[in-house]
């Protein structure tokens, strides 16, 4: 049911709602609610057929007779691309000690349908439990919330009280210093952008304000730029062939293109988000691993694909690349087991620097990116690795993660990293800094503007290697540490203690 619907009356009973909306800006509105007093309210099953829906009397929806995880109750809600949705709802099962909740989305365009978890909770027996979660919506023709089970797959439940809030940040665009002016002449100031964030011209102006280069999230990885049925179409000619394609990097890619702004390609050559098929005879999880040499070439023609894509449809965008991510283990500090080392061996690292450097665009700067810079043994095993890399000439430079707490590691400890890597010689560039806190008492986020500016204080010391400077994203509610509030901006758009705290150390 419609806000309209509801007397004002009855949502003032609803605390969970006003507790959204007293910490929302102006230009936040309750789009949807149902309590399910006297309907369905366009709720209906996900399943193959067994599964129903009933009203309780208590002003929930109960779903029987469900025979898996997705089987659900579901809704289709209109949404505006690249907005940014609040969603709110409570679960109770009464069958188990405790049961695992998922709050997603399934959406489609031109009638292929993917899927994202928005929120995860679990339901003691009996007690109603509330699953929160944002969602930014994506380029889709529907968009279905519904609440799933994880490894619950007979369960029957209830759930009440779903509550959809429109949330659009009132942007500061020209109130507050802009990163990227306090930091120019000596090294670019950037954020990381998802696909659905792209599409949104009110947020992109207020990105552009403050950032001058920007990170595909995720739409760079090998998940999202591989075309496996592409791909198994060309093997059956030749095995090393590769197909890729850019839709989901095209928003930001795009946009960057138009607003005269760099991008930082993320990431070639990874052991995760990459397709298990890539490395199966003729793109089959069915078939053998391929043979180092096919391996090789596979590894060759897609870096090659990538950059020559990259470059025909948006020269001179990207800048620089993260060749290969995360190689090092952490508690070994010796090459993490992968699939690239299992069929390719220790030198496939040398080997995507190699065809990397070969296919790139002239002056394209070349990265090798990690975690945990900070601590041993992985600090020793980096090292190793980039004086290998340097031996062959094929790496320009050294991205750190830098994902932190307030507690830890230490500043000495980043220190010494970043010291141990500048020795190098290497350019530098922090790739996916945020820090975490546990609230967001003003104690609290004191603590996390000091460890900001201390780490930017650090970063200072090496003027003449520090390239660029890039946030793992913008607000905190749209963070992959969401719940640990680690960005410059608030949920609203606004500077935190942190965002003036960088400013400070930059001027």
């Amino acid at each position: 049911m419609t806000l309209m619907k509801k007397p004002l009356a009855l949502l003032l009973t609803l605390t969970l709602t006003l507790a959204l909306l007293a910490s929302a800006s102006a230009e936040t509105a309750v789009l949807y609610q149902s309590d399910f007093s006297a309907d369905t309210d366009g709720w209906y099953p996900r399943s193959l057929g067994a599964a129903a829906i009933e009203l309780t009397g208590e002003g929930a929806l109960k779903i029987t007779g469900r025979a898996g995880d997705w089987h659900s109750p579901g809704r289709d809600f209109e949404l505006t691309a690249g907005e940014t949705y609040q969603l709110k709802v409570d679960v109770r099962q009464g069958d188990r000690p405790e049961a695992r909740f998922i709050l997603s989305v399934a959406h489609s365009k031109n009638g292929v349908e993917s899927y994202e978890n928005l929120a995860f909770a679990n339901a003691k027996q009996g007690e109603w439990t509330t699953l929160e979660g944002v969602y930014v919506a994506g380029d889709f023709d529907r968009n279905v919330f519904y609440v799933e089970t994880y490894s619950a797959g007979t369960l029957d439940y209830e759930i009440r009280d779903f509550v959809l809030i429109g949330e659009k940040p009132e942007y500061e665009t020209e109130t507050i210093p802009a990163l990227k002016d306090v930091y120019a002449g000596r090294f670019d100031f950037g954020t990381a952008v998802t696909f659905n964030e792209a599409l949104s011209k009110d947020r992109m102006a207020f990105y552009g304000s403050q950032f001058n280069i920007f990170t595909p999230g995720n739409e760079l990885k090998p998940d999202s730029v591989l075309d496996v049925l592409a791909s198994q179409q060309l093997a059956r000619d030749d095995e090393t062939a590769v197909a890729v394609k850019l839709n989901a990097a095209a928003p930001l890619l795009s946009w960057a293109q138009l607003n005269g702004v760099k991008v930082h390609g993320h990431v070639l050559v990874w052991h995760n988000q990459t397709p298990e098929a890539f490395f199966h005879e003729s793109y089959s999880f069915a078939k053998p691993l391929v043979s180092r040499e096919v391996m090789l070439g596979r590894l060759e023609n897609y870096i090659r694909a990538v950059m020559e894509l990259t470059e025909e449809k948006y020269p001179g965008v990207i800048v620089s690349w993260d060749v290969v991510n995360e190689a090092i283990d952490d508690s070994t500090g010796k090459l993490r087991d992968s699939r690239w080392l299992q069929i390719i061996g220790e030198d496939y690292l040398a080997r995507a620097f190699e065809y990397a450097r070969k296919w790139a665009p002239e002056g394209t700067l070349l990265f090798y990116n990690d975690y945990n810079s900070a601590l041993e043994p992985k600090l020793t095993g980096i090292m190793s690795l980039l004086e290998s890399l340097m031996a062959e000439g094929n790496i320009d430079g050294y991205g750190f993660q830098m994902h932190h707490d307030v507690a830890f590691p230490s500043d000495a400890q980043i220190s010494a990293g970043l010291k141990r890597v500048a020795a190098t010689g290497l350019l530098l560039r922090v790739s996916e800094l945020d820090v975490t806190i546990p609230d967001t008492s003003e104690a609290t986020l004191q603590k996390q503007a000091d460890k900001y500016g201390a780490i930017m204080r650090m970063l200072l010391e090496y003027p003449n290697q520090l390239i660029s400077v890039q946030t793992w994203g913008v607000q905190d509610n749209l963070s992959w540490r969401a719940s640990q509030y680690p960005l410059l901006f608030d949920a609203q758009a606004q500077p935190k203690p942190a965002f003036w705290a960088v400013v400070e150390a930059g001027q």
